[in-house]
């Protein structure tokens, strides 16, 4: 990966957030210096974030389907405390 050849013989995908963190990390006093750009690498890498992400609207939409499958099923007519 940090050679910069990607599977297909072309750049790899997170090589430019790779050469920003190696300059970083060269370049700075100390490593939490460089986290932010540590975190666009890794994200790059792994898509931790995206995943977290989409399963929180997945999450959020079934809520939202049993919700609206409740209030279906009790008719609507009247308070059900």
């Amino acid at each position: 990966m940090a050679s910069g050849w990607g599977v297909t013989g072309s750049k790899g995908r997170c090589y430019d957030f790779w050469m920003d963190f190696s300059e970083c990390m060269s370049k700075c006093r100390e490593p939490k210096d460089c986290t932010l750009v540590r975190e666009d690498y890794f994200e790059c890498l792994h898509h931790s974030k995206e995943f977290q992400r989409r399963n929180r609207i997945y999450k959020e939409e079934q809520r939202q389907l049993r919700e609206a499958a409740q209030e279906e099923v009790g008719g609507g007519g009247g308070a059900h405390h």
